[in-house]
């Protein structure tokens, strides 16, 4: 066997060597179960109403655009709020704009529904948000 076909076999060898490692290291978390699945029945069925719009509905000229995302720069910018927070929807048709999801409290939904107020105007916002039961 020539002197570069052992260095190759040696060479995959420890390849195999590392990415067995990494599998063994990396490998599947146990699974955690809280004993309780998560069910947004009542969400889904919620968003199948025509009459209430969802993201898939957001109208795609800048306009729109560009109020959510004005609105999802001043939430972010807020580092008081949750991860909830940051990750309501925010659906705008024809410059109105609709908020859903889950938030932490009540002070929470107040500040979102003011910054979009702030940006898309009084009268131009439809507050959807809940607020998420304690875990």
């Amino acid at each position: 066997m020539s002197l570069a076909l052992r260095g190759m076999r040696g060479f995959l060898f420890a390849g195999a060597m590392t990415v067995l490692g990494t599998a063994l290291i990396a490998g599947p978390l146990p699974k955690q179960d809280s004993g309780q699945q998560p069910d947004n029945t009542r969400t889904n069925k919620r968003d199948r109403d025509k009459a209430s719009p969802t993201a898939d509905q957001q109208k795609m000229n800048a306009t729109d655009r560009e109020l959510a995302r004005k609105i999802r720069a001043s939430i972010m910018s807020d580092k008081q709020l949750s991860t909830y927070a940051h990750n309501v929807k925010i659906v705008a048709q024809d410059g109105k704009v609709t908020l859903k999801g889950p938030v932490r409290s009540e002070e929470e939904k107040n500040a979102i529904e003011a910054k979009a107020t702030e940006v898309a105007g009084t009268g131009n916002v439809i507050d959807q948000l809940e607020i998420a039961p304690k875990s």
